[in-house]
Parts: structure tokens; C-alpha cells; sequence
């Protein structure tokens, strides 16, 4: 078994991290970032991105795409779909056909 070795990074806003991989997203950052509340709250932080990065930040934007469209989106994955239709349907709302 090998081991990833984990370099420290700093951030723009000060944060020392660590990280093994290229990907430059500061775990701090995106941990302050987070929702309270909302949908957007109980996603990953990856899949939450890719639903910003795409402009979906509300659950009537959600309802106008498919589960499939989702699904093509960089850095979500199939474990979010569950709690993204569980989110639209407390909201008489559901994902596009």
C-alpha cells in the first residue's frame, strides 16, 4: 500500500492545510463556506460547487433540470440525487423528465 504525501499550502486568505493532491480548494475555506440551511447544506462540498458553478442555487432552478443533467455536472455525483429529490418533493417540486 503507498501513501500519498501530503504537502502544507497556505491560502489567499492565511489557512495552512494539507494537501496530496493538485486540487488547489482550501478545506477551511469551503468549510466557511457552507450553508446553514437549504438545499445547497446538504450536499458535499464538491457537489455543492458544481451546482454554483452551474447556476443552481435555488430548488425552482433545480426543477428545471433531470436527474441525468445533474449528473453531468463536474464534481456531482450519484449519492447527491436522493437528497436533492427529497429536497424538491418537502417542496411539491421535482426533478424535469
Amino acid at each position: 500500500m503507498t501513501t500519498s504525501k501530503k504537502n502544507v499550502r497556505t491560502c489567499n486568505k492565511g489557512h495552512k492545510y494539507y494537501k496530496g493532491s493538485d486540487c488547489p480548494t482550501c478545506p477551511i475555506c469551503e468549510q466557511e463556506r457552507k450553508p446553514d440551511n437549504g438545499f445547497l447544506s446538504l450536499l458535499s462540498a464538491p457537489a455543492r460547487r458544481a451546482m454554483e458553478n452551474n447556476g443552481v442555487t435555488s430548488l425552482q432552478q433545480l426543477s428545471k433540470l433531470s436527474e441525468k443533467e445533474i449528473l453531468q455536472f463536474h464534481g456531482m455525483g450519484p449519492a447527491s440525487i436522493p437528497k436533492l429529490r427529497t429536497a424538491l418533493e418537502t417542496n411539491g417540486l421535482s426533478f424535469k423528465n
